[in-house]
C-alpha cells in the first residue's frame, strides 16, 4: 500500500526509546502518507460493520465504543506497518530481537461514547513494576485527524511503572486516586499517517466523543518473548498469505496457518470498560 518507508537514524531511535521509557508513550509524525491512512480507515470500518453483526465479533469497551480484532489479511497495510523501519527499530530496542507480533485490531468510538475509567491494558508483570523493563508495546494509528470533540485518547505519562497489584483486576485504579492521573494527563491529537508507540501499562482512557465522525484507531500489539499475551489472541493467516510474507514478518508473527480464515471470537474482554465511566 505504501512505498514511502523512511529510514530512521540511530539517534532518533535512541531518543524515542528514552522517551518511551520515561513517559510510557512516544510518537512518530507522518510515518505513512495520508492516502495510506485513509485506506486503513476503510479497512477498519469494513471490518467493523462485518464483525458487529456476529456474536463475539466486537467487544464493548464502554457505551458506543467497540474493539474488534482482525486477521492480518483483513488489513491491506499490515505488511507495511510491521516492516516500517521505526516500528521494527522500536520493537527491537524495547523488546529485544525476538519480539513477537501478537495482535492486530482496532478501537472505534462513535458519537455518544463516554469517558472510560483510567486503566491499563494488562496487569503489570514483576519485570516492569520491579525492574522497570517494558515487555509489551501497543502501536496506535489513527483513521482520522483527531479534534477535541472526537473523544481524544488521554494518557498519564510515566505511569507504566506503577505497581497496580492493589487495583481492581490489577488494571483499574480506584476513583480516589484518579486525580493523580488527571493531574498529569495529556490528550493526544494525532493526524492521518502518524504512529504512536506506548507501553500497554501506561495508564490511559478514551474521553467523551461528541462528534458525528467516528474515530477508529488501529492497534498493533507486540510482546517481548515470554510476556504471554499471545494467549489472549488467535491470529490466523492462510498458507498463501503466509508464503507471501517477507522473512522479517514470518520470524515475528505469532499465528496459526489455516486453510480458511475463521472470524475472530474475542478473548481479551476488558470487563471494567463495558459500562463506561464519569469524567470525575
Amino acid at each position: 500500500m505504501d512505498s514511502q518507508h523512511q529510514s530512521v537514524g540511530a539517534e532518533e531511535i535512541q531518543r524515542d526509546i528514552e522517551t518511551l521509557r520515561t513517559d510510557g508513550i512516544v510518537g512518530k509524525k507522518s510515518a505513512f502518507s495520508r492516502e495510506w491512512a485513509e485506506n486503513m480507515r476503510e479497512d477498519m470500518m469494513t471490518a467493523f460493520w462485518t464483525s458487529i453483526q456476529r456474536p463475539g465479533g466486537a467487544v464493548g469497551r464502554g457505551p458506543r465504543r467497540w474493539y474488534v480484532e482482525i486477521h492480518p489479511e483483513e488489513f491491506s497495510g499490515f505488511v507495511d506497518l510491521v516492516t516500517h523501519p521505526w516500528v521494527v527499530a522500536m520493537c527491537e530496542n524495547a523488546l529485544g530481537k525476538d519480539y513477537q507480533i501478537v495482535e492486530i485490531g482496532f478501537d472505534v468510538p462513535f458519537q455518544g461514547a463516554k469517558f472510560q475509567p483510567w486503566h491499563r491494558d494488562f496487569p503489570s508483570p514483576r519485570d516492569t513494576y520491579e525492574d522497570r523493563r517494558i515487555t509489551s508495546l501497543a502501536f496506535n494509528l489513527t483513521g482520522v485527524d483527531v479534534t477535541e470533540d472526537m473523544g481524544p485518547f488521554e494518557v498519564a505519562p510515566g505511569t507504566q511503572y506503577d505497581d497496580g497489584r492493589e487495583w481492581k483486576h490489577e488494571m483499574f485504579p480506584p476513583k480516589e486516586i484518579w486525580p493523580t492521573f488527571q493531574s498529569r494527563a495529556v490528550r493526544k491529537f494525532p493526524q492521518l499517517g502518524d504512529i504512536s508507540c506506548r507501553s500497554a501499562l501506561t495508564v490511559h482512557r478514551g474521553t467523551a466523543h461528541a462528534s458525528p465522525i467516528s474515530r477508529p484507531v488501529m492497534v498493533l500489539g507486540v510482546d517481548a518473548p515470554g510476556a504471554g499475551h499471545a494467549e489472549l489472541h488467535d491470529m490466523m493467516v492462510t498458507q498463501a498469505y503466509f508464503d507471501s510474507l517477507p522473512d522479517i514478518v514470518k520470524q515475528h508473527l505469532v499465528c496459526r496457518v489455516v486453510d480458511e480464515l475463521v472470524p475472530v471470537t474475542q478473548k481479551h474482554d476488558i470487563e471494567g470498560l463495558v459500562m463506561g465511566s464519569d469524567p470525575a
